[in-house]
Formats: structure tokens, C-alpha cells, sequence
């Protein structure tokens, strides 16, 4: 009795068969893992982050009395009744998050806090943006040519590469942040609506805006740190 095999024909036809499926499927399984990190980093840089604030409280008071998150111009801090986003992260803060380095940019002032799980946050200013893959932060160096990366760092990646919080408990015109710890950003204008989260023109989680897709942190937070279905931007 002749042993039968396959014949090179049906074996060529066989990967070709299993190289089509993988072309169809791996981006979907990539895509799928990168908003489940996305997702789970998220939900733990909030509850990491608030955990800290209310354990600072202990020792700094209410967080609504703290001194104000500035930039790096002193002078414009000043006006403001604001300080350096190094000394007020040293104070607040620090103290009281696990990271695994930290580091203040030399041009903007921020400070760059890199977390164990892979993921940053850049603190300074009016917001706080999370990065989940720190791999896909890269520091300005304040050159002309912004071609090495800072193209990389820009708006057109918010709501996927980054996501904007705010830290403002001390702005009783913002309600949904005053007395508040690290939320994500919702703004003066926000109706309490999820339909604005996706549409607002300036700030909507959606494929094109005028400034940054800030309300996009929100809409996750809205539907329990899930990306929700009918999310408009790939990962």
C-alpha cells in the first residue's frame, strides 16, 4: 500500500490559505491588545493618581487651598499665584506615586513622570497628559526642526497615543473639577452629555477638530474606562 502525502501544489495553496487569514486577523488582534492596554493603563494612572492626592491631603491639606500648577515662567507664575511644575510636583505628589524615573524638560518645565507599567505623565500647566506607551513620547528639544519626533508628540494623536487630564480643584467656575483630584478634562463648556464628548468642535473625541481630542479621556471614563464600540480612532 502506497503512503499517500500532499502533493507541493496543495501545500503552496495551504500557507497561501494561512497567510491570507493571518493578513486578515493580526491587525484586528493588535488593534484589540493595544486598546486593552490603553484601557487598563488609563483606569490605573486615575486611580493611582487619586490615591495620591487624597493621601497628600493628609499632609498638605485640602487639595483645593494647594498652591497652583504653573508653567515655567516664573514671571508668569507669579502673576498668577502660580509655581514651577517641578516644586509642586516635589511637594504634592511625589512623595506619594510609585515611578520608575522622573525627569523636568529643560525648555517647558514639565515634569515627565515614567510609571513602572510602561506608560508617563507630563505634568505642567493648565492640563496633565497621560501617556500610556511612554515608548511614544518623545521629549521637545525646543529646535526649529521638529521633523526627529516633536511631530510625534502633536494633536492629531490625542485620544489615541495620549490623553488629557486636568488638575484643578481650586476653580470654583469648573464644576466638574473644582474640589475634584485628577479628572479627565471636561472643561468649562461640557453639558454632562456623552453626545458632546463626541462632537464638540474644539475639543470632541472625534477625527477632526480645532484644537485637541481633550473630551476623549472623558468619554472613556463615561463608559467605565471601556473604548467604547463606536470609538472614531484607531490604535
Amino acid at each position: 500500500m502506497k503512503k499517500q502525502g500532499f502533493t507541493l501544489a496543495e501545500v503552496l495553496i495551504t500557507l497561501g490559505i494561512i497567510g491570507v487569514i493571518a493578513a486578515l486577523t493580526i491587525p484586528n488582534v493588535t488593534s484589540h491588545y493595544r486598546k486593552k492596554v490603553v484601557e487598563t493603563r488609563l483606569a490605573k494612572f486615575y486611580s493611582v493618581m487619586n490615591q495620591a492626592v487624597q493621601i497628600s491631603e493628609k499632609d498638605n491639606g485640602p487639595k483645593e487651598y494647594w498652591e497652583h500648577l504653573g508653567v515655567k515662567d516664573e514671571d508668569e507664575n507669579a502673576e498668577k499665584g502660580e509655581i514651577l511644575p517641578e516644586v509642586w510636583f516635589d511637594k504634592y505628589l511625589k512623595p506619594y506615586l510609585k515611578y520608575s524615573s522622573v525627569k523636568v524638560n529643560d525648555v517647558t518645565g514639565r515634569v515627565m513622570v515614567y510609571f513602572p507599567d510602561g506608560s508617563l505623565a507630563l505634568i505642567g500647566g493648565e492640563s496633565i497628559h497621560f501617556w500610556p506607551d511612554a515608548g511614544s513620547f518623545v521629549e521637545y528639544n525646543g529646535e526649529a526642526d521638529t521633523s526627529a519626533g516633536e511631530s510625534r508628540n502633536n494633536y492629531q494623536y490625542s485620544g489615541t497615543k495620549y490623553f488629557t487630564f486636568l488638575f484643578r480643584p481650586w476653580a470654583e467656575s469648573m464644576k466638574y473639577h473644582y474640589k475634584k483630584g485628577v479628572e479627565p478634562y471636561k472643561a468649562y463648556s461640557w453639558d454632562g452629555t456623552v453626545e458632546m464628548l463626541k462632537t464638540h468642535s474644539a475639543v470632541g473625541c472625534k477625527e477632526t477638530v480645532s484644537n485637541e481630542r481633550a473630551f476623549c479621556a472623558a468619554w472613556i471614563q463615561q463608559n467605565g474606562w471601556k473604548i467604547p464600540d463606536d470609538y472614531p480612532l484607531k490604535f
